[in-house]
């Protein structure tokens, strides 16, 4: 299974492509789409558009594992992020790839094992997972690959049903 893991934002979004077969994993890509602060916030949303749809061209994921967006105390922030995930939502949905959306409670559980663990823990365990000799810079990037991680685990266990019927 080829996964994609998605960090959502609107200056930088955060990827990593991983294979997963035989409970093993391997590094396909990661990085980050980026957009500049001062470009117009809908042309940041077109640049978004058409690298997110090159690298689903490139790789051809069978699953996207994104992070559920949950509202914080900067609610205009929310929702620009939410219309960036909309971008990457319909890219996914056009070429027929499986969306799957994850709390970050759930990818800590499924990468750490706990669902409290700090993002330092994560990082590092998605690190020696992935058998990188480095945490992946920027954060989003390593949150990505994390959130490929937990559709790994989830996606292909007895988990995923549990996970549909709630």
């Amino acid at each position: 299974m080829r996964i994609i893991g998605i960090d959502p934002g609107y200056a930088i979004v955060g990827y990593g492509v991983l294979d997963y077969r035989g409970g093993h994993f391997s590094v396909v890509e990661f990085g980050a789409i980026t957009t500049k602060k001062d470009t117009p916030f809908e042309n940041r949303l077109c640049e978004i558009y058409e690298d997110y749809c090159y690298l689903l061209d490139r790789h051809k994921p069978d699953a996207l594992s994104m992070e559920r967006l949950y509202f914080n105390t900067n609610q205009k922030t929310a929702i620009d992020v939410a219309q960036a995930r909309g971008i990457i939502a319909m890219a996914t949905a056009q070429r027929n790839i499986e969306i799957n959306e994850y709390t970050p409670l759930q990818v800590k559980q499924a990468v750490v094992g706990y669902g409290r663990a700090v993002k330092k823990q994560v990082q590092d365990m998605t690190r020696r997972i992935l058998g990188l000799d480095s945490v992946p810079k920027p954060d989003d990037t390593a949150d990505a690959l994390a959130l490929a991680i937990c559709h790994a685990h989830v996606g292909s266990s007895l988990l995923k049903d549990i996970k549909a019927k709630g």
